[in-house]
């Protein structure tokens, strides 16, 4: 039904499926694979447990039969197995950088250590095998490049090149992402990412213009990785501070549970803080830090311009909410399902209307001084052009400066090429003129077609 998940299991052909598991959505189960014998899985399930563990699970009641692996930090996201040796080979975690392996077969653990011998500051893993097992396709990648994918001949121990995904990016001359964590306020541990501009490190890295770029979701997260919005931003000269706030995944169910209903609040908070250490670090000049984000990331921009207002010399809400009442209401017939979840996880416009209110930017715009652009697409079915169009009303009603990007031929996010080249050439003279003090040329505004106009475009 979109929100709850049901596992349906049969002996043989011969008899009707039957449900043995049921779960809500605060809840994660995997089912991956038969044990050997044909009678137990292997799954993932957090299931009476905060984090995520490799479990075996009967079939034929659903019940939890053996705890195989668990991280004391972070959930079992994958495991491995071999088809040739009929077994459990691991159990993989997402780390603040390198992927956790626990392995459970040696032959496998060795075969892996040959193979990252010979890949030295990459991310190895395995995308295809023959049924042998003997001859794999290969990808490694990093933070400074998209990755190679090779072919490696398991008994032979040799590595084959077979593609550069992008050769085009020289590794040298981008920027290393560091993984970082700084506490919040209250006492949780935040994991993060730091790219500065290339050639710098902490240690040499001093009051530079910074870029906060909150993550989408919001109950997804960043990982460790080439990424080449920051790599653009950390080109032009801007530290970019990333940051895994609370509701991020990957952390337990706990983590993600603690951001319910705290749109604004302690996810916010979680932002703040991240920016405060940096300040502290002596990293970043004060005076000069933007906020950039999409979707969940573009309502953290709003509502960091909203609710820390000297924090922020600018903001950049890409397809971002900034009503929470208006961006309820308007979730796509396809997500009706979901309404319920969403008002537990969000807020309830009836129940929870004053919490509602006084988190929605759009309701709280006087408090809004700094320069703001905001980029949109007209199309978009899961932040409706509404919350930008409002946005930007209430901001120029009181005078404030707002820069307005709307593409008729977008939805949520810009996918068409000529589109992604004019955001980031606005960007990136917006972020110029009011981090650098660079006089820029003017932002080529793109107003919205009347609303009539712009309703008989959508149909």
């Amino acid at each position: 039904d979109g929100v709850n998940t049901q596992i349906l299991y049969r002996e043989t052909e011969q008899e009707p499926f039957r449900p043995v598991l049921t779960t809500s959505f605060k809840d994660a189960v995997s089912f991956y694979v038969f044990t050997p014998d044909n009678k137990m899985v292997y799954a993932t399930s957090n299931i009476g447990r905060d984090k995520a563990a490799l479990v075996v699970v009967d079939p034929a009641t659903g019940q939890e039969v053996e705890e195989l692996y668990a991280n004391d930090l972070y959930d079992v996201i994958g495991l491995g197995y071999s088809k040739a040796k009929e077994k459990l080979t691991g159990a993989y975690c997402e780390g603040p950088k390198d992927v956790i392996r626990h392995f459970f077969d040696p032959q496998t653990e060795e075969s892996f250590r040959k193979l990252q011998a010979q890949l030295p500051g990459y991310q190895v893993s395995t995308t295809a095998t023959n049924k042998a097992e003997d001859m794999k396709i290969v990808y490694a990648g990093n933070d400074r490049t998209r990755g190679t994918y090779y072919l490696y001949d398991v008994k032979a121990d040799k590595l084959t090149k077979i593609a550069d995904l992008a050769p085009w990016i020289q590794a040298e001359e981008m920027a290393e992402m560091i993984p970082v964590s700084y506490p919040s306020r209250d006492g949780l541990t935040i994991e993060g990412y730091l790219t500065l501009p290339a050639g710098l490190t902490m240690e040499t890295a001093r009051q530079l213009p910074v870029v906060v770029n909150p993550h989408g979701g919001p109950w997804a997260r960043d990982s460790w990785g080439y990424n080449p919005e920051v790599q653009f931003l950390a080109n032009r000269g801007y530290a970019v501070l990333q940051m895994n706030f609370r509701g991020s995944t990957g952390y337990g169910r706990k983590f993600k549970e603690l951001s319910y209903k705290q749109w604004g609040q302690t996810m916010q908070n979680d932002i703040t803080d991240g920016v405060r250490w940096l300040i502290s670090q002596g990293i970043a000049d004060s005076t000069r830090i933007a906020i950039y984000g999409g979707s969940y990331g573009g309502y953290a921009t709003l509502a960091g311009l909203t609710y820390t207002p000297d924090l922020y010399a600018c903001g950049v809400d890409y397809v971002g909410v900034s009503n929470l009442f208006t961006f309820l209401q308007t979730i796509p017939p396809y997500w009706k399902p979901m309404l319920d979840m969403m008002y537990e996880m969000v807020g309830d416009p009836q129940k929870d209307s004053t919490m509602l209110a006084a988190y929605s930017p759009a309701l709280n715009a006087d408090k809004i001084k700094a320069p703001l652009l905001v980029v949109q697409g007209a199309n978009d079915p899961r932040v409706n052009k509404a919350e930008s169009d409002q946005m930007v009303a209430a901001l120029r009603a009181r005078g404030v400066d707002v820069d307005y990007m709307v593409k008729d031929n977008e939805g949520h996010g810009f996918h068409n090429e000529e589109n992604r080249f004019a955001f980031y050439r606005t960007m990136e003279r917006f972020l110029a003129k009011h981090l650098k003090g660079e006089q820029t040329d003017a932002v080529i505004e793109e107003e919205a077609p009347a609303p009539a106009e712009a309703d008989s475009m959508a149909r």
